[in-house]
This record gives structure tokens, C-alpha cells and sequence, in this order.
């Protein structure tokens, strides 16, 4: 994914946000804040072409008036993080820039609300479900890119028990509980949703294949959403070769709202368990 990254983007639309209801103009701010700032500079800073160093944001806060300490917190995480090098950087040369952006984003993010059609959402995966969809997916790949793929995968997963869990909600479509990958793998699989169901962190539910029609039908999706501020929620629509992320605020509510009719129409908690335990068990 190219620059400006999606933190930058999100760090600079709160601040032109909070410029323009202060009802501030870019050039007084910038002489206001001074640290060698001008309109034209801090207009790249609100685009996301440019980062900013804590102190100039410390500075540009003070002048919005913003008290709020958790705010502040997450806003200088994001300018601090912008250019920030992750656990996951070591594997760069095999992932793509917005799977590398995916997992700095979950790695701040609050909680993940998750629609899949085809597949089990990454951070519930078990290592041998993910070997052998990572291989189909990508029949080119060697059997090392394969394996080092899997290993971030399962390094993601970290974000489930950390001290403050993020937290899940994944809707499946029943489809995604049929790939032929094998008894044993699959039976894995299920079982492993069976004991994420347990996590007070995690809530699985099942989109029966009778549902139904619904706006899931126009494919998977993922919010990420942010503690204190819903304006920074990000939205990521996936592609064989490509991903979107979607980060205008009606946008992303479109998804809130997307996800909420997803959630009314696909099976109850106890239900979910039960479908995956039957065919857990109808698996030979």
C-alpha cells in the first residue's frame, strides 16, 4: 500500500477536524504553534503526506483545546507510530505493505468486528487451517514462503491474550465451516473456535446458509475500531491481489451498520456452537 499510510491519514483527518471546528485557518495555527510549522507544511501533516514530530502535536492539541488524556494519548501513538517498525517488519519482504498495515492497526485498535464468506478470520485460525488455505491461495508461493506466512499469522494472534485483549466479533458464513482442507484439519479448526468461544474477549456466531439476503452478500469485510474516537475507525475490504481501506467516517458507518444486520440475521451464540460442533463431529 502506498504512502501516505493509514496512520498518517487518520492522524491527519482528526486534526484537520479538530482545526476546522476550533474554526482555526491553517496558516494562523501554524504561526500559533510555531516548531518551524507554515500553512502549506501542516496541510501536508492533515493529508498525510508528512508526520509530526510529538512536540508540534503537543502543540497543535493545546491550541484545539484538547483535554481529554486518553485522546491525546491515542493521536500521539498514532504520530509517534507513524513510521514505527513492528515484530512484523522481519517478514517484509514476503507480506504486502496493507497486511503489514493491518497488523499495526490491530495492534492499537480496541476491537475488530469481522464478516468472512469463504474462509475462518485470521486471528482465529489454527497453524495447520492456515498452512493449507496460505497454499491454496497462493499456489506459486514456495513451501518456505508458505511457513513464514503462517508464522505471522499466528504471530497476530498475540493481540487475543495480551493484557488488554482486543476484542473480537467474527461472523462467519456457514460456507467458510465446508472447505475441503481435510478431516483432521478442519476438525482442528472447528475445535479451536469451540475454545476461542470460552475468551470473554471473543464472540463467534454463524450465518446460516439459509439466511436471508443481507448486505454480506457483497463480500467479507473488517472494522477495526479505536478506544475514544469512532471518527479514526478503519474499514479493510480484501481482494486476491489487493486491499481497500475504507476511512471516511459515513463510509465506515455504512459497515457499522452493515455489520449490525449481519449480526441480527446470523445464529445465536449457544446455536453457533452447536452447528460447529455437529459438524465437527460429522467429520470423518
Amino acid at each position: 500500500m502506498s504512502a501516505p499510510s493509514v496512520r498518517r491519514r487518520r492522524l491527519g483527518a482528526e486534526l484537520r477536524t479538530l482545526r476546522e471546528r476550533a474554526g482555526q485557518k491553517l496558516d494562523d495555527i501554524a504561526r500559533q504553534i510555531g516548531h518551524g510549522y507554515d500553512g502549506p507544511r501542516l496541510s501536508r501533516v492533515e493529508r498525510g503526506q508528512l508526520g509530526i514530530k510529538p512536540d508540534a502535536l503537543n502543540a497543535l492539541l493545546d491550541a484545539y483545546s484538547v483535554e481529554d488524556v486518553a485522546k491525546r494519548d491515542l493521536l500521539l501513538a498514532l504520530a509517534r507510530d507513524g513510521a514505527r517498525r513492528g515484530w512484523w517488519q522481519t517478514y517484509r519482504d514476503i507480506i504486502s505493505p496493507a497486511y503489514a498495515e493491518l497488523i499495526s492497526l490491530e495492534a492499537d485498535a480496541k476491537s475488530l468486528r469481522s464478516y468472512q464468506t469463504q474462509l475462518i478470520t485470521g486471528l482465529l485460525q489454527t497453524a495447520s487451517y492456515a498452512r493449507a488455505t496460505m497454499s491454496a491461495i497462493n499456489p506459486t508461493s514456495t513451501a518456505e514462503e508458505v511457513e513464514a506466512l503462517v508464522q505471522v499469522r499466528m504471530g497476530r494472534q498475540a493481540v487475543l491474550t495480551r493484557p488488554a485483549p482486543l476484542e473480537v466479533w467474527a461472523i462467519l458464513h456457514e460456507a467458510a465451516l465446508h472447505p475441503k482442507l481435510g478431516p483432521r484439519v478442519m476438525r482442528d479448526q472447528l475445535r479451536h473456535l469451540l475454545d476461542l468461544m470460552d475468551i470473554p474477549s471473543v464472540a463467534i456466531q454463524i450465518l446460516p446458509l439459509d439466511a436471508p439476503p443481507h448486505p454480506g452478500m457483497s463480500g467479507p469485510f473488517t472494522v477495526l475500531g479505536f478506544p475514544e474516537s469512532a471518527d479514526l475507525d478503519v474499514v479493510l475490504v480484501e481482494h486476491l491481489a489487493s486491499a481497500l481501506y475504507v476511512e471516511n467516517a459515513a463510509d465506515v458507518s455504512v459497515y457499522g451498520s452493515a455489520f449490525e444486520h449481519l449480526r441480527a440475521h446470523a445464529l445465536p451464540f449457544d446455536a453457533s456452537a452447536d452447528l460447529i460442533a455437529t459438524l465437527m463431529k460429522d467429520l470423518k
